[in-house]
């Protein structure tokens, strides 16, 4: 069965809501704390892990991710 369409077939009415899109005055919706924590951490929780792992512990890791990409293919 073909997908169809979610416009409307009406040009009228396909470029009312085109209007109704570009001009939405609705404010944006602000993000809770918990958001902004949980960005906060991954944002910089990669960047800690690889200070805090020894140079061996990294090779390994590295390593690791390599062959997990190679055997996805």
């Amino acid at each position: 069965m073909p997908k169809r369409s979610k416009k409307p077939a009406d040009l009228n009415r396909l470029a009312a809501a085109i209007v109704d899109e570009a001009t939405d005055d609705a404010p944006a919706k602000s993000e809770s704390q918990q958001a902004r924590a949980g960005r906060l951490g991954g944002q910089k929780g990669g960047r800690a892990r690889a200070e805090r792992l020894s140079a061996t512990e990294r090779t390994e890791s590295a390593r690791a991710a390599a062959q997990a990409r190679w055997a996805k293919k």
